[in-house]
Order: structure tokens, then sequence, then C-alpha cells
């Protein structure tokens, strides 16, 4: 049975990668903690007794994966699937039907995917730094050198950014690396999660064998938290809250003082509370919803923030964690790679943290286009909108129209726009767009207004 849980991890897993990257014949290596190939087995190995484990793959799982090389280093197991594998997966996916229909409608209207314009995105449109360009430019030799194993100068640069003390900082291999780690280090056994929300926070809390209940967002307060109510269900059982402010999908946000309640009673529980800013710096107004302030005066919760969105620079793989707590910082060193990134991402945060015309620029453009698109579509009988503090503004359809059928309207035209169908918890036809350049809102506007 273990195996069999541990095979479909991997395909999925191997699944997930090709839908995104596309396919390519190679071996394959995959990490897993301890705790969570012990959840699959339903165990309670050592590493020396999973590593006896593991080298006992069944014959009928070769055959479709081929001969699977397990490693480990202390507890951090690495699979290493052969090229049969990644051909064996790809062979045997179905088509998706969503890809299979966009594709053919692409082709039945003559749209060459360099021509759409990624409403789906939730990247900033102005492109990347200014600064980041010359810096990347100007630095392209020091990648014969090893980064800085402790990144003091990027810890120090994202210190002056988010003005709170270095130590606080751990830098990763993007949001996603951090949000594992998080994992790793607590293994929560009863997480709650605001919901509909990201769902990467699920699958790695499923890695390390904890079970996740959500908290679904009320839509008939506009997806603002009801605060009494979720600290009544914030009990000594959950031993993790997990939040995205602003919350993707639905733009909505809790401010510092909201924030400020939460911790405290988790503080009593003994409950750690993640907090994903990913969008933070879309906000308004920062200092308003952002945690950062309250670092110094709780030590029972992470931010964690990437520069895929703000800064247009999903390529870097640059994310970090801010937390009062540096014995939980310690520790979350101790599990994680060194040089997990590279000499010239560090170089570029260093640069484009520090491009102050680039980012006031970023932060007047989306709030002057949010408020303006926000204005016209408020004005349909046939749409809903909501309060929206990110990049990206949530839109209810009400005239019958489906999402998928808005998506289909939407892609004829060259616009891709989120179809929510898939997020859990949203009853009803919703489609989320991001905030584009002022020429191609228009395009949308036009659109959604028909």
């Amino acid at each position: 049975m273990g195996f069999k849980r541990l095979e479909k991890n991997l395909i999925d897993i191997i699944k997930e990668e090709q839908a995104k990257l596309g396919f390519r014949k190679e071996e394959i290596r995959l990490y897993y903690p301890l705790i969570s190939l012990n959840h699959f087995f339903e165990a309670d190995d050592d590493v020396d007794e999973m590593q006896t484990r593991l080298e006992q793959f069944p014959e009928e799982v070769k055959k479709k994966l081929g001969d699977i090389c397990v490693t480990h280093k202390k507890d951090r197991f690495c699979l290493h699937i052969p090229e049969q594998g990644s051909v064996y997966v790809h062979e045997h996916t179905a088509e998706n039907e969503f890809i299979k229909k966009l594709v053919e409608l692409m082709m039945n209207h003559g749209i060459k995917k360099e021509d759409i314009i990624p409403f789906a995105g939730n990247v900033n449109p102005l492109g990347i730094s200014p600064l980041l360009k010359k810096s990347m430019a100007s630095h392209i030799e020091s990648i014969s050198e090893y980064p800085d194993r402790d990144y003091k100068e990027l810890r120090s640069t994202l210190a002056l950014y988010c003005n709170v003390p270095m130590e606080h900082i751990i830098v990763g291999n993007g949001a996603t690396e951090m949000i594992s780690l998080t994992m790793q280090l607590l293994r929560p056994k009863h997480a709650l999660l605001l919901s509909p929300t990201y769902s990467e926070y699920t699958r790695e809390i499923d890695l390390v064998g904890g079970h996740v209940e959500e908290y679904f967002l009320r839509e008939d307060l506009d997806f603002k938290l009801d605060l009494n109510d979720l600290i009544s269900k914030l009990t000594d059982d959950i031993d993790l809250l997990a939040i995205c402010n602003p919350n993707n999908p639905t733009s909505s946000a809790l401010n510092t003082e909201e924030i400020t309640k939460i911790l405290t009673h988790c503080k009593l529980h003994d409950i750690f509370v993640m907090i994903d800013e990913t969008y933070v710096e879309f906000a308004p107004d920062i200092d308003t919803i952002s945690a950062v302030s309250l670092t110094t005066k709780f030590d029972n919760f992470m931010i964690l923030r990437g520069t895929s969105k703000f800064f247009c620079a999903p390529g870097l793989r640059l994310g970090y964690g801010i937390c009062g707590n540096l014995a939980f910082l310690e520790r979350m060193n101790s599990i994680k790679n060194p040089w997990t990134i590279n000499t010239l991402a560090a170089l570029a945060g260093e640069a484009m943290f520090m491009d102050t015309d680039y980012i006031q620029t970023t932060k007047d453009y989306i709030q002057s286009e949010r408020t303006r698109c926000i204005d016209i579509l408020s004005k349909r009988d046939n749409l809903k909108i909501y309060p929206a503090y990110a990049n990206f503004i949530l839109v209810k359809l009400l005239d019958g129209t489906t999402s998928f059928e808005m998506f289909e309207r939407c892609i004829k035209s060259g616009l891709m726009i989120r179809d929510c169908a898939s997020f859990h918890g949203l009853d009803g036809e919703f489609i989320r767009f991001c905030i584009q350049k002022k020429e191609d809102n228009d395009r949308l506007l036009n659109l959604l207004t028909l």
C-alpha cells in the first residue's frame, strides 16, 4: 500500500512539472523529508530503516518508472527517477481537456501564443527593474564565483527595504522553497487555511503528513474575514494557520489590527501562523496590511515573500522570509540546502530592492488602473466586483454567462483571464484578471462590458 501511495505521488509531481515546463526525456530528482515517506508507508522508520525500505521498490513500479536510485542526507531523501520514468508519465498522461480546448480555440482563431496578453499571471505589467537590467549586464562575470553562503549583502538590502533587522531575514529559491522549508520544520498535524486560496499550501502540508482544514471566506461579506468567527475556530487542536494576505484569488486583505488579534490568540493556543505576502507590495497602503512591523512583537509567525509578481522576475526564483524568532530561523537554516540562490539572482535582488523609482512607479500605476477598472466594472448590473488590495480583481458573472464562456470570449481576442472554477469555495461563476497595460486593460474592459 505504501509503495502504491508513493508511486501515485511521484507520478502526480512529474505530471505537474511536465504540464508546466513541457516534456523532456531526462532523469528527474524528487526530494522528500523522512516524515513524508513515513506518512506514505504509515510507518515510524528512522533514516536507515527508510533507506532499506526504499531499496525494495516492487517490480511493477520499476516496469513503469525504471530503477529508482535512493540517496539521503540526514532525514532528507532524494529519489533519482531515470529517463524511463519521465517517458512513461508523458506517454500515459491523458490530454488535459482545458489545454486541448485552449489550443483548439487558438488555432481556430489564428492566435499565436506570443500574442496572448496574460491577464491570469498576476505579474507586474511594467516589466523588470531597470536597475536589475544594468546589474545583470555588468556582473555577468560573477557566475564564475560561488555566492556568499550567508547572502549577507542581499539580506542587508532586504533589511533596508523591509525596515527590519538583517538577522530576521532568510532567503531562498522562491517563496515556494520558503513554504516547503516552513512545513518541513513545523510538520503540522492539523492546519487551518483561509480559503479559497493558493493550492501549494495544501500540497506542502500533505507532503509532511498533515491534515488540512479550510475556513472559507464568505462571499456575502465580500470575502472580508469574520474575525471573531475565525478566532472561535482556532482551538488547541490546530497547530498551524496559513494566510495569504492579500489573498489569491479574492484580492481581499486583513489589516494589521486584525492580524495582531489573530497572533495574540494563536500565541495563547500554541498555533504558528504563516503569512504569505506575495502580493502585499501592490496594496494601496502596504503599512496598513503588512505584518512586518509585528515581527518584533510576536515570535509565533513567519512572513513569506517572493519577487515573481511585484518585480516581474519569476525566472530568478528568489524569495525570502521574515521572522522575529531567531531560534526558528536558525533551525530553518540548518535544514536548508546551501547556495539555493545563484550569484546573479542574489545580485539582482540587491539591485531591484533599491530601485525606488521603479517601485513607486509600479505602486502608482497599479493603484490608478485598479481604481479605474473597478469604477468601470462596478457600474454594470451583470457583474459583481469585490474590493481589491492586490494587482488583480475578482469578478462574479451574474447574467448566466459561465466562467468558461467568458474565458472563451476573451481568448478569442487574445486575452487570457483566469477561470476560477478550480478554486474551492467559490460557488458561482467567477473570473479573475490582473492589471496590465492601459490599452490592454481597455480591450478587456470592452469585452467584459458587452
